[in-house]
């Protein structure tokens, strides 16, 4: 079963929707050559907890330490913060979660570390295009598999392959919940999508191959070829019109297309 989420629900997910991405804006200027992740989590911990007022959602999540998710040039997903040093030419995504008086609220973003290669930006710019196509197909009526199939036509023309151990998710007062977003999939197939829905869309693209691994720590995925990864991560409700963002970052999407 799927949750229905009524008018004033939604708005208390926006809440936490907001803190979230106020997380990522304000982490902007320390992502540089020299800082280390460890430093970034920090940051972003203290900004959750004095700053914001609100309780980091990973610190215990099925044991998890750390606040944030810090996936570095070839990690898919579920990076954990250490004491390595960023470097120019890195690409990172940080993937953050807080809870708002009961209310999660989801969101990541990539970011460059100095000047990255031509093939990194491409594979960036391509993922949140994709992005942005799996949030356009949301509507009444329209299915999960429109939303899957318009992100894989997007990153598959571009050369690019799509993650698919891993996807997006229900979401609103449990972290994980009901119904899993795919990445790739059939226009017309799959769940149809109703107004009250919250879900996020969270394409993993690969510049190589789509096959991944899981390190011994048992968190990080990184992709089996070395091929760099990336990730782009909203969350959206289901609306009468459409859908509705729950994430809009505060500092705007700079010279990516608007949502």
């Amino acid at each position: 079963m799927v949750t229905l989420h009524t008018a004033e629900e939604i708005e208390r997910a926006r809440s936490a929707g907001h803190a979230a991405a106020q997380v990522l804006a304000m982490i902007i200027p320390f992502v540089r050559p020299g800082v280390t992740t460890d430093e970034l989590d920090r940051r972003c911990h203290d900004f959750i907890v004095h700053e914001l007022g609100v309780i980091p959602a990973n610190i215990g999540y099925h044991g998890y330490t750390r606040t944030l998710c810090t996936s570095v040039n070839h990690v898919v997903c579920h990076g954990i913060p250490d004491n390595k040093t960023l470097k120019d030419g890195d690409i990172v995504n940080i993937d953050v979660a807080v809870i708002n008086d009961g209310w999660f609220g989801d969101t990541s973003r990539m970011y460059f570390v100095g000047e990255p290669s031509a093939q990194a930006r491409r594979l960036v710019d391509v993922t949140y295009l994709s992005m942005l196509a799996g949030i356009r197909a949301v509507r009444p009526g329209a299915r999960l598999g429109d939303v899957g199939a318009a992100i894989q036509q997007v990153a598959e023309k571009a050369g690019f392959s799509v993650v698919k151990d891993y996807c997006g998710h229900g979401i609103g007062r449990v972290y994980h919940d009901t119904p899993d977003v795919l990445h790739y999939g059939k226009a017309g197939t799959g769940m149809r999508l109703r107004p009250g829905m919250i879900f996020t869309i969270e394409p993993m693209i690969n510049a190589g191959k789509d096959d991944t691994d899981v390190l011994s720590d048992d968190w990080t995925v990184v992709t089996q070829d070395g091929s760099l990864s990336a990730q782009w991560e909203h969350t959206v409700a289901v609306t009468a019109e459409g859908f509705d963002l729950l994430t809009p970052w505060p500092d705007g999407n700079g010279y990516h297309p608007a949502i």
